[in-house]
């Protein structure tokens, strides 16, 4: 079965991202559009469904759903809004959206709602959960087990996720507030010494604890990034 394929229209760079990490961590394969013509270029593509935000610049949401309902073009569309008026939410599905969230909102949410609007309309996901394996280290996505010499370690929920958002982009520096953000959720209130917390119990557990050579190394002044080893 394919991955569903979803255009993101958001101008909002860290919501955009955001929102892509968390759709393909479902099994979504999405497509990023900035503007009105790079949205309608890509809607005009059949894609499974469209994420829109409707604050748009050069064509805004209103007018993308209108023009792409008088096209014929059915798929699914969830519109992002700021504007929390009745009036505008009304509108956004009068002129055929098929469900909207408002903003500020929790990405969870928006996965959930797109789910909701597939599941009405058809549309399917797959997820496809992997092993990462780093020497004697094993990072299972599926178990949500990390496991040295093949013998679990023992993580807690919050600790395994942070290991598995820094493996899965292995040499890739990410900020604090990207780790934020992926491992906690939009909508969460903390700061970063979160992050630095439980890093420190991640080097405590698997570079200490089971002998395993420097994993996570620290980006001064940003944040963390998973050495390839």
């Amino acid at each position: 079965m394919a991955v569903t394929r979803i255009v993101v229209a958001e101008d909002d760079a860290s919501i955009r991202e955001l929102l892509v990490h968390h759709l393909e961590q479902e099994g979504f394969r999405c497509e990023q559009a900035v503007d009105g013509p790079g949205t309608l270029r890509l809607a005009r593509t059949s894609p499974d469904a469209l994420i829109l935000d409707l604050g748009l610049p050069v064509i805004d949401g209103f007018e993308i759903v209108r023009t792409l309902r008088r096209e014929g073009r059915d798929m699914p569309i969830l519109v992002l809004t700021a504007r929390s008026e009745e009036i505008d939410r009304v509108v956004g599905l009068e002129v055929g959206a098929d469900d909207y969230v408002v903003k500020p909102f929790s990405p969870r949410e928006v996965v959930a709602r797109i789910k909701a609007v597939g599941r009405r309309t058809g549309m399917t996901s797959t997820t496809a959960p992997v092993t990462l394996t780093f020497d004697r280290l094993e990072v299972d996505q599926a178990a949500r087990e990390a496991r040295v010499d093949g013998r679990d370690v023992g993580l807690k929920p919050r600790e395994f996720a942070l290991l598995l958002e820094l493996a899965a982009n292995a040499g890739v520096a990410l900020s604090r507030a990207t780790l934020l953000e992926r491992v906690w959720g939009y909508d969460f209130d903390g700061d970063a010494r979160t992050v630095d917390v439980h890093v420190r119990r991640l080097r405590l557990k698997l570079e200490e604890g089971e002998k395993l050579p420097p994993l996570l190394q620290t980006i001064h002044g940003y944040g963390y990034k998973f050495a390839r080893g």
